[in-house]
């Protein structure tokens, strides 16, 4: 593979695809900036769809369309050997509707929230299209383009899942790349899965005096709570846990007849999940009794109700498969000191279903992602060299015609 990626970089069509990334690194800027002032908060993707589907369309990609869940799909075609490579970065925000996603621009620094994730990764996007145009490279693989919605918090990678189990290209992708985040140290090659639940415990409810020792549903969450603080898990596989909303009751001098509380569960590993998904069930269950048995059940009693509300399926890429060796390679050969790491990603949805797949970073610098104070630097020497060795890593996996 180290050979494959030093004749691509050696060859006139790479040479002139890297001049392009540099020439047209101002456009690639003004590009960042448009994105990521259209809004796309969760669920609320629809008008970034919108102008990605137009500037595809404006890249001459073929077979363009919105999907029916809404992510934006572009082909350019290689040379019809029969495989695919996608390219994706995600199009929502972890930010709601009204949030302010002016650019604010101080030097070479960009300051607005989901300008480096992924308002960055979704213009690398275009940056790479022009590129290969303009070195008039022709790929082994097809290299489907892909914008896709759901990546973040609640959307539980709804964009990516439908992509490869229901969409047309489904069982047509035979390696995946996702643009996310800055840094290209980090080869994402581990996906970290998780469980998220709202659970909700409820009872009769009643008077705070008049009904006092009746079953109680906030006593059976915080008996689940507190079982739930002693859990012990392994730091290899990396797992971990988290109660992190809470909601319920009406007034102060009222019982509740409801509380609840969303959870998050996570592993680098499948197995170790669902161990600790099951000892978190048995919590549950045992909150629900314990209450029951010690309180008063005469009006009624107590029960519990697990919604699921997020699954992101652990999986791994193995360091031995070409697409990690051609990040590899790319990557030393551009000077970053590259390394392999876990993250929860839309890579999580391909390396669970078997196809190689791997999280890159568009290049820069950056830093308070998922804040209002988000900001990347798009300094051109830094940024240029990440999107080239950015480019050398998908023609390392996609293949490169040389004659």
């Amino acid at each position: 593979m180290t050979k494959d990626i030093a004749a691509i970089l050696a060859s006139p069509g790479f040479a002139s695809a890297a001049d392009a990334l540099r020439g047209q690194h101002d456009r690639f800027v003004e590009e960042i900036i448009a994105i990521t002032e259209i809004p796309a908060p969760p669920f609320k993707e629809n008008r970034r769809a919108v102008a990605l589907e137009r500037m595809f369309r404006e890249h001459e990609l073929e077979e363009v369309r919105r999907d029916e869940i809404g992510n934006v799909i572009g082909l350019r075609r290689g040379r019809a050997n029969g495989t695919t490579v996608a390219v994706a970065a995600h199009l929502d925000t972890v930010f709601p509707e009204g949030t302010d996603c002016t650019v604010r621009r101080e030097g070479t620094k960009l300051f607005a929230p989901g300008v480096g994730d992924d308002g960055r990764g979704l213009a690398a996007l275009l940056a790479y299209i022009r590129a290969l145009d303009a070195g008039m490279i022709e790929t082994e693989a097809d290299l489907l383009f892909v914008c896709d919605v759901g990546e973040e918090g609640k959307g539980d990678l709804r964009g990516v899942r439908h992509l490869l189990t229901e969409g047309p290209y489904r069982d047509r992708i035979d390696a995946f790349f996702t643009i996310d985040g800055l840094e290209l140290e980090t080869i994402t090659t581990v996906a970290v899965g998780s469980y998220r639940y709202r659970v909700t415990f409820r009872g009769p409810g009643g008077h705070s005096f008049n009904a006092f020792g009746t079953v109680n549903p906030a006593y059976a969450l915080g008996a689940f709570l507190a079982g739930m603080a002693q859990v012990e898990v392994k730091d290899d596989p990396r797992t971990t846990f988290c109660a992190s909303v809470f909601g319920g009751g009406s007034s102060i001098n009222a019982i509740p007849e409801e509380v609840w509380v969303e959870i998050d569960l996570r592993s680098e590993d499948q197995q170790a999940l669902d161990r600790l998904d099951a000892e978190i069930r048995r919590l549950i269950d045992g909150a629900v009794e314990g209450e029951n048995a010690c309180a008063d059940r005469s009006s009624g009693e107590i029960a519990a109700e697990i919604r699921r509300i997020g699954n992101r399926p652990a999986g791994r890429t193995d360091h031995d498969l070409p697409i990690v060796q051609a990040a590899f390679a790319a990557l030393q050969a551009f000077d970053f000191a590259a390394r392999t790491g876990a993250s929860s990603t839309d890579a999580n949805i391909p390396m669970s279903l078997g196809i190689p797949a791997i999280r890159v970073g568009s290049g820069g610098t950056g830093g308070r992602a998922h804040s209002l104070e988000e900001w990347i630097d798009v300094e051109p020497e830094l940024s240029i060299r990440g999107l080239t060795a950015g480019l050398a890593t998908i023609l390392g996996t996609a293949g490169m015609r040389h004659d």
